[in-house]
């Protein structure tokens, strides 16, 4: 039983670390790049992702409400995130140049 009970333990750090992290993420993005890629406003994102930490920090992992802040926080990472990082430029390769392609520089076929 003390297995399980440090296993739970953990899980709930983990959902705790992943929702702290989508939280800090959302606040140091621009409030533009929210609206450019047509999701909900910076508020919106911020509110739900800290009742989604803060819930994370009171209740035990295995009642209703935890899951529902993973949810919002899983949303938030596959979802916004990745089109905030395509807005800003901070995603993918690092250094390339527009123009680039999956396997190098794209020149035209010259």
């Amino acid at each position: 039983m003390q297995g399980f009970a440090n296993f739970m333990w953990l899980l709930s750090l983990a959902l705790i670390v992943f929702s702290g992290f989508a939280l800090v993420d959302a606040a140091v993005r621009r409030e533009d790049a929210y609206r450019a890629a047509d999701k909900k406003t910076k508020p919106f994102w911020l509110i739900i992702l800290g009742l989604a930490f803060v819930v994370n920090l009171i209740f035990d992992i295995l009642s209703f409400l935890p899951i529902i802040g993973l949810i919002a926080t899983i949303v938030y990472m596959v979802d916004v995130r990745p089109a905030l990082r395509q807005i800003t430029g901070r995603g993918g390769r690092r250094g390339g140049s527009s123009s680039d392609g999956p396997y190098g520089p794209y020149n035209g076929g010259r």
